[in-house]
């Protein structure tokens, strides 16, 4: 099965700059009548700076010209007012913008989350955990800037420069002409500097992938590293995918780096045009001091929201990777989805194989057959115990049956439902699946039994936990039930670990149990105690048991032997001991080697 490791960069599809940024931004619109509020906060501010030069002007050419220093004095009055309202707006303004940010990204990551649960297991196969990771946390994380200045600066810059452009030339055309000379300058140089800025930005994000990748893999293996002793071999693969990882972030920080200076350039040139055309040119006796530091003024004025917007452009070309990884996922459908929202009802556990093939990642060149035209029948509260060598299809068979992967041929009935006609919800309620990854969850040891069944009461998880034999040493832990458990359930033995995962899945009394290898890290003794119990709870119930330990699947009611694609024989464990085909081979082999 092809894996996308931490050794390999992802590929991500990617869609125009323009559709991704609208579809960004199309989150704003849950929030439009708070972000109305904020415009109104951002229409007085800008009305306000527009209003500024013209107020310095007419002290100029008029206060202080004629002497009249009353009148500067109200006018210096009115100007303070003015901008205190100013000042208020401004924090008003990015206080909102903070909250509404702060809210959409809590809506990406949720979202996101929520779609990832809905993904098959294909999905989960194909890329380490620490890659969906990083799109969760750090992906997600980056787009606060670009969502929240896309109101605070895009809009209220764009505006200003309009209003500036539209005064300028209504004063003195030939001036505003002069002064904006160097716009055509700066266009080229943000086209070119962007389009090479793009494509880094993407790199550097994969590349952060993959050390996030990495450095997962690692943390959770740390037991094998240390036990082996290849920390040298670990810090080398760690120090070559951070040099990867900065290497990556220098390249294209040193390209988005470059639009500042070149807004500065041309800053610089449409002033220095400026003041030449308005003294050389149009000369001094047509253009007053005021107009002209009016006008220095408004290109100032200009010219800093273009700044503002360049460096908002350039955090969109940085963040674009991220957002398109993130709508990457999104747009994953998954590949197992309810076709009807038919419930299964209440089962008796009769189940049918008819003429099932099925092939893992099909059309691909990591293809792998391992089913072929496989049909069989289990009666209700049957016990079928599945064996053959490893990778046969034993795990795939009761994989199928959950319906964690669609089957490509053939139906799977359910009491004479096609399990692709019911809900997955309805089917898998009624199922308990029990494998020898054993995953302990951070909580009490009761929230982790009840985790089978979210309203069992505490007798119902005792009485689970006492069948499977686990309510002894329950008991002698720390706070018994109430005892926290580490992460993957630091600090408990494997034997332990697997019994409360048993309990767990003993809790939900599921109309259909499949057991993969669950007994497999449990000692002989124990698995004695196990097993009684495990007859005295499931008793009626129709079960599906995979151990390569051949002596614990004496009792099952049929044995499956999966080999080559299919069923090479099938029969009660007397049945096929005295067939001495491929059963019994692998049962004296088993034998003589324990022996």
């Amino acid at each position: 099965m092809a894996v996308d490791s931490y050794r390999q960069d992802e590929k991500i599809k990617s869609s125009g700059r323009g559709q991704t940024l609208g579809r960004l931004l199309s989150y704003l619109l849950k929030y439009r009548l708070t972000l109305a509020g904020v415009l109104v906060c951002m229409a007085v501010t800008v009305a306000i700076s527009l209003v500024n030069p013209l107020i310095i002007e007419r002290a100029i050419d008029v206060n202080i010209a004629a002497g009249d220093f009353g009148g500067l004095y109200r006018l210096a009055v009115f100007t303070l007012i003015l901008n205190i309202i100013f000042i208020i707006m401004v924090k008003v303004r990015m206080y909102t913008m903070a909250l509404v940010t702060n809210r959409i990204l809590l809506d990406i990551r949720q979202e996101l989350y929520e779609h990832i649960q809905t993904l098959s297991f294909s999905f989960f196969d194909s890329r380490p955990t620490g890659k969906i990771l990083a799109r969760i946390i750090g992906d997600v994380n980056s787009l606060k800037n670009v969502l929240s200045n896309t109101v605070t600066t895009l809009i209220p810059d764009f505006v200003t420069i309009c209003g500036v452009v539209v005064i300028m030339v209504v004063k003195d055309w030939k001036l505003a002409l002069a002064g904006l000379s160097s716009i055509p300058l700066m266009i080229v140089a943000v086209w070119l500097i962007q389009t090479r800025a793009h494509s880094r930005w993407g790199i550097y994000r994969k590349k952060a992938s993959n050390l996030n990748a990495y450095v997962h893999e690692d943390i959770a293996g740390m037991h094998v590293v240390q036990s082996f002793t290849a920390e040298d071999e670990t810090r080398e693969i760690f120090g070559g995918l951070v040099d990867e990882h900065r290497k990556a972030f220098g390249d294209a920080v040193r390209i988005a780096d470059m639009f500042g200076p070149a807004v500065d350039i041309c800053w610089g040139l449409g002033a220095m045009i400026l003041y030449w055309a308005g003294i050389r040119l149009i000369g001094a006796e047509h253009v007053s001091v005021g107009t002209l530091v009016v006008f220095g003024t408004y290109i100032s004025m200009f010219w800093t929201p273009v700044m503002n917007l360049s460096n908002f452009y350039n955090q969109v070309i940085t963040n674009m990777a991220a957002a398109e990884r993130i709508f990457d996922i999104l747009d994953t459908e998954p590949d197992i989805t309810d076709e009807t929202e038919m419930e299964l009802p209440d089962i008796e556990g009769g189940l049918e194989f008819s003429h099932v093939s099925f092939t893992y990642d099909e059309g691909t060149a990591a293809e792998t057959k391992v089913l072929e035209d496989v049909s069989f029948t289990v009666s209700p509260g049957e016990t079928i115990a599945l064996v053959g060598p490893t990778g046969a299809g034993k795990t795939t068979i009761v994989h199928l049956i959950s319906r964690f992967y669609d089957i490509q041929k053939g139906t799977i009935s359910i009491d004479g439902y096609d399990i692709q006609k019911v809900s997955m919800n309805s089917l898998r309620r009624q199922m308990g699946v029990m494998t020898q990854e054993n995953f302990i969850f951070q909580g009490t040891v009761r929230e982790n039994i009840a985790y089978g069944r979210l309203d069992a009461t505490q007798e119902e998880i005792e009485q689970a936990a006492r069948a499977v034999n686990a309510h002894e040493f329950i008991e002698k832990l720390e706070k018994g039930y109430d005892t926290q458990l580490k992460e993957r359930g630091a600090g408990l033995s494997i034997g332990q670990r697997q019994l409360i995962a048993f309990a767990r899945t003993m809790v939900s009394m599921p109309r259909i149990l499949i057991l993969d290898e669950a007994t497999s890290s449990i000692d002989t003794h124990t698995e004695l105690l196990v097993q009684q119990g495990i007859e005295a709870l499931l008793a009626g119930r129709t079960s599906f048991v995979i151990a390569h330990r051949l002596s614990t699947i004496q009792k099952a009611d049929r044995i499956f032997v999966i080999d080559q694609g299919g069923i090479l024989e099938q029969g009660t464990p007397k049945e096929l001991m005295e067939k001495q085909g491929f059963y019994y081979q692998l049962y004296m082999a088993q034998f003589r080697g324990e022996s």
